[in-house]
């Protein structure tokens, strides 16, 4: 009896999302010093900016003792376990799902190798206009926000078939 092929074949995305985030953050330790000092890419736009963040999103208790660390280190893990019982339970086919899902797996998981190994995530993307700027961030970041935003469009779109 063979049962309906799961949808954890999509973990090989997450995997890539790990590997570009770990290759990008390792060329912007070496490339991008001093932390701080904006390369610019697209002027008036993208700069390439080392930063440390060891908080969350638009760092969420960054400024907290430490104990920040452990918390999204436990966070990541328990996330992304959940995920990949979700992915197991979800059929292959269904990538409107499984794509989302591994893509928020790989960027929790970058991030989570960043907690482990250096107590700080390493941000490097800075995205701007004049005065604006948003907060600086990576790959990784990318992943987990692309994965959430796709998993809400097609989550909303999942019922609505064409008549």
């Amino acid at each position: 009896m063979n049962p309906k092929p799961n949808a954890l074949s999509w973990l090989l995305l997450s995997v890539l999302v790990i590997v570009l985030d770990q290759l990008s953050k390792w060329w912007a330790l070496s490339a991008l010093q001093p932390a701080g000092l904006p390369h610019p890419v697209i002027p008036g736009f993208l700069n390439w900016t080392l930063a440390f963040n060891t908080g969350a999103a638009f760092s969420f208790l960054a400024s907290s003792d430490g104990w920040q660390r452990w918390f999204f280190v436990l966070l990541a893990v328990v996330i992304s376990a959940v995920l990949v019982v979700w992915l197991h339970r979800t059929p292959r086919r269904d990538w409107k799902t499984a794509m989302p899902l591994a893509l928020i797996v790989g960027g929790a998981l970058g991030n989570l190798i960043d907690r482990l190994h250096a107590a700080q995530v390493t941000d490097f993307i800075q995205v701007y206009y004049r005065e604006w700027s948003y907060p600086v961030f990576n790959v990784a970041d990318c992943g987990i926000t692309v994965g959430a935003v796709a998993l809400v469009v097609f989550g909303l779109f999942a019922g609505k078939s064409k008549a």
